[in-house]
């Protein structure tokens, strides 16, 4: 089971003194949130692709680049890589970059986006996010997995004899979820091509999600990978916790009740009951996400949103050295309760790489 966290990325005023942290500070955070990740044990470090104000990834590889170079074990990943605003090739050559340069600890997550007007800056519409999402991952597809690619489309160009460079590391391309909160279509993608498929698990009740994952998981078997039950899902989730649970409710409130995207909205006792947010203590924190697989089936990446709403960067590697504590207590829970043949982790780049050299010296044999 894969833990770690995923960072917006949001440049937003602490409501309890009023400053701001500058574009410049928030970016050198959430480095340093990365490299405290590793430290107390996580797996996984993702950050969201945003291209408008109060937010600051624009450029994620550029961010899990210098990362990478300050890191040795954690996987890096994206909470959302734009496939509709996003040119296909561009994600093909940036990402297979990054994999090189990380040595294989990458992976992505497509998905549409929720902001309307960034389609027009990049010249897109959009009414066109669904075609748009499956056409450009369709090209995508083809460009890591084919050498030489000519293919013709409605949204970009046409491409001729064209090559993808650099190739993906070892010939394998960084495994790919596929993000959606209400969108079938992403779901069909996810389990047609075998990826992941994550569902972000976070302001919506949780039978909001299950249908997408039953869907995802049926049409999983449907196109012949396997069980249903053995497909690949990730979920995320939010947490504030204080070893006294009173504590992380008094703290925690002015910053729920400002944050930018559900502040002045329901009361903190009624997102927490009706959301997977959960504010108390560490063992409250390991009850309510062992709760998830009860709703959503075993899964293998979990991922946690601990640094927004303007929580200081102090308060912040605070709550990731707590997660640090009750890492190993969540990982033996859900071990325990996994059943056989249900994988516990996502394909790593090592595997997949072995995978491929296997059938690779089996066709030469049979030739």
């Amino acid at each position: 089971m894969q833990f770690g966290i995923f960072s917006v990325g949001d440049v937003t005023p602490d409501p309890t003194t009023g400053r701001e942290p500058t574009e410049h500070e928030r970016i050198r955070s959430m480095t340093t949130i990365a490299e405290h990740a590793e430290a107390v044990g996580l797996d996984v470090f993702a950050t969201g692709e945003h291209h408008n104000p109060p937010f600051v990834p624009s450029s994620p590889t550029t961010l899990l680049g210098y990362i990478a170079a300050r890191t040795e074990r954690l996987l890096l990943s994206t909470s959302t890589t734009l496939i509709t605003t996003n040119d296909p090739v561009k994600i093909a050559e940036d990402f297979a970059m990054l994999q090189h340069l990380a040595e294989g600890r990458v992976d992505l997550m497509l998905g549409r986006g929720n902001t309307g007007p960034v389609y027009p800056w990049f010249g897109k519409n959009p009414a066109d996010s669904v075609p748009l999402t499956v056409e450009n991952y369709q090209l995508l597809r083809r460009l890591w997995d084919e050498d030489v690619v000519s293919w013709e489309g409605r949204f970009r160009t046409p491409l001729s004899n064209f090559t993808s460079t650099p190739r993906p590391l070892d010939g394998v391309a960084p495994f790919v979820w596929h993000g959606s909160i209400r969108t079938p279509e992403v779901a069909e993608v996810a389990a047609y091509f075998g990826d992941g498929f994550f569902a972000n698990n976070i302001f919506w009740p949780a039978s909001h999600y299950e249908r997408l994952i039953g869907l995802y998981r049926e049409r999983w078997e449907h196109h012949g990978h396997g069980p249903g039950e053995s497909a690949v899902v990730g979920l995320g989730g939010q947490f504030f916790m204080r070893r006294n649970s009173q504590d992380a409710w008094n703290e925690f409130r002015p910053y729920f009740d400002n944050a930018p995207v559900y502040g002045h909205g329901p009361s903190m006792e009624d997102f927490t009951s009706q959301t997977p947010l959960t504010v108390g203590s560490p063992q409250q924190v390991i009850d309510r996400t062992l709760t998830f697989r009860e709703h959503f089936g075993d899964y293998q990446r979990q991922l946690f949103l601990v640094d927004h709403a303007g929580l200081p960067l102090k308060t912040v590697l605070e709550q990731l050295d707590l997660l640090g504590e009750i890492l190993p207590a969540m990982r033996a829970e859900f071990e325990s309760r996994r059943p056989l043949g249900v994988p516990s982790d996502p394909p790593s780049h090592a595997h997949r790489a072995a995978a491929r050299t296997a059938v690779s010296q089996a066709d030469v044999a049979v030739g």
